[in-house]
C-alpha cells in the first residue's frame, strides 16, 4: 500500500484522500490542523493504546483456551462469570458516582435509551440501525412469539383478527404503563381528541378523561377533533399512536388505533471494531451470547 507523508505521520493513501477530499471540506478545519492534531494524539496515546491492545489479546487468548478445553461441556454461567472476573474481563461493581461532561448530545446525556453498534463496512446494517430508532410495536408483537399462537392466534398466512386482537390488548397495556389516564384505562378508549392543547379520551362508560400526567402529551397530526396521530413522551422517549378507522387493523379497534410506534434505539454507533467482530462470530471462541446472559455486565466485548 502507498503512504502519504503528512506532518509527522505516514498515512495510507486511501485514508489520506478520504480525509482531505470528503471528510474535511465544509468543516472549517484545515488539512494541516487535522493532521497535526492527529499526530499529537498518536504521540500522546500511541504507547498506551498498544498496551491496551496487548491486554485485549491476552484476555482473548485465555478466553479461547477456556472454551476449547470445555468444547464438549454445557456452559455453567456462574463458573464462567467467575473465570471472567478472575482474569479481569469482568470488573467489580463500584459505588454510585457523579461525573460532569460538556458538549454531549441529548440522546446520550439525557435520554435513557439503548444504542446500536453496527459495522461501518456494511451499508445495510447501518441503514437498518438508523431506521431502528422508531419501530412498530404491533409488527413486533404480531410477528414474533411475544404473543402466543394458542387458541387460533396463529401468525401464518394473511391477517389473523384473533391474533390482532391480542396485539391490540398488549398495546393498551403498554399505554397504561407508559402514559396512564387520569381515570380508567386505554383499554376502554373509544375516541381520542385534542382540546386546548390537551389530550382527551372518551371511554366506554361515557366518561371523558385525560392523561394522569398531561405534560406527556406533546403533539398530534390531523384534525384535533379526530387526530390521525398522537405523540406522547415518557422518560424522554416517544410513543406515537396512529389512528385510522378505515385501515385493516383500525377498523376492528374501538378507538381506531391502527398501530403504536415506539422510539427505541436513540443513537447508532458505527465503527470498525467490536461490531465487525460480532458480525463474524461463530466459532468455539465466540462468547457473546454467553456474556449477554450475564446481563451485559462486562467491560468490553471481543471475539
Amino acid at each position: 500500500m502507498n503512504f502519504a507523508q503528512t506532518d509527522r505521520l505516514s498515512v495510507a493513501q486511501p485514508l489520506h484522500a478520504f480525509i482531505e477530499r470528503e471528510a474535511l471540506p465544509g468543516t472549517g478545519i484545515s488539512a494541516a490542523a487535522f493532521w497535526s492534531g492527529l499526530a499529537d494524539l498518536v504521540r500522546d496515546f500511541g504507547q498506551r493504546n498498544r498496551q491496551l491492545l496487548e491486554v485485549r489479546d491476552a484476555l482473548q487468548s485465555r478466553i479461547d483456551v477456556y472454551h476449547r478445553h470445555r468444547a464438549a461441556e454445557s456452559l455453567k454461567i456462574s463458573e464462567y462469570e467467575g473465570f471472567l472476573r478472575e482474569i479481569g474481563y469482568l470488573l467489580p461493581e463500584i459505588g454510585d458516582f457523579t461525573i460532569r461532561t460538556s458538549n454531549v448530545d441529548d440522546e446520550i446525556a439525557h435520554i435513557a435509551g439503548p444504542q446500536l453498534v453496527v459495522p461501518l463496512s456494511n451499508a445495510r446494517y447501518a441503514l437498518n440501525a438508523a431506521n431502528a430508532r422508531w419501530g412498530s410495536l404491533y409488527d413486533a408483537l404480531y410477528g414474533t412469539d411475544a404473543i402466543s399462537e394458542d387458541g387460533g392466534a396463529t401468525r401464518a398466512g394473511p391477517y389473523n383478527p384473533v391474533r390482532g386482537e391480542r396485539v391490540m390488548a398488549r398495546g393498551r397495556v403498554l399505554l397504561d404503563m407508559a402514559a396512564p389516564l387520569a381515570q380508567g384505562s386505554h383499554r376502554d378508549a373509544l375516541a381520542y381528541s385534542v382540546e386546548g392543547g390537551a389530550l382527551f379520551v372518551r371511554l366506554r362508560d361515557g366518561a371523558c378523561t385525560g392523561l394522569a400526567r398531561p405534560a406527556q402529551f406533546v403533539g398530534y397530526r390531523g384534525d384535533p377533533a379526530a387526530p390521525s396521530a398522537l405523540l406522547l413522551r415518557n422518560h424522554n422517549l416517544h410513543i406515537e399512536i396512529k389512528i385510522d378507522r378505515a385501515s385493516l387493523v383500525g377498523r376492528d379497534d374501538p378507538a381506531g388505533i391502527t398501530d403504536i410506534i415506539v422510539e427505541a434505539a436513540t443513537t447508532t454507533i458505527m465503527d470498525l471494531e467490536d461490531s465487525v467482530a460480532a458480525g463474524r462470530c461463530g466459532g468455539q471462541g465466540c462468547h457473546l451470547s454467553q456474556l449477554a446472559r450475564l446481563g451485559g455486565r462486562y467491560a468490553h466485548c471481543e471475539v
